[in-house]
């Protein structure tokens, strides 16, 4: 079994598109509206890992507690400088622990996105 994709539902569908693209490194793989006020926006990593973005609007709650999306970089310090850039706070690091390096932000829907850097 491979995990094909994680759905995140969102009332802020273009920031969360310009947060995958520009800050994870996502390309927006397909765009599509299924039905009128439903708008679905899947991107995709170099692996083949999607990210399903849902508005539908419906509103959408709270910030998302107790789960986080990792992603791998190849480095750490530069991630963190474009994040920086991008006026995005970064929490819980950076923190090194053996064989990865990380730290955590937030995306625009309060889901948590781990970036790390292994060390190979």
């Amino acid at each position: 079994m491979n995990c094909c994709w994680c759905t995140i539902t969102t009332e802020k569908l273009n920031e969360s598109v310009a947060f995958y693209t520009e800050v994870v490194g996502l390309s927006v793989e397909r765009r599509f509206s299924p039905a009128p006020g439903m708008e679905i926006v899947f991107l995709k990593d170099g692996k083949g890992f999607e990210i399903e973005l849902l508005q539908n609007g419906r509103s959408v709650g709270a910030e998302r507690e107790g789960i986080s999306l990792g992603f791998e970089v190849n480095s750490l310090e530069e991630t963190l400088a474009l994040v920086k850039a991008q006026n995005i706070a970064a929490f819980g690091g950076p923190t090194k622990v053996p064989g990865v390096t990380f730290f955590f932000v937030k995306d625009p829907n309060g889901v948590s996105i781990q970036f790390v850097e292994n060390h190979r």
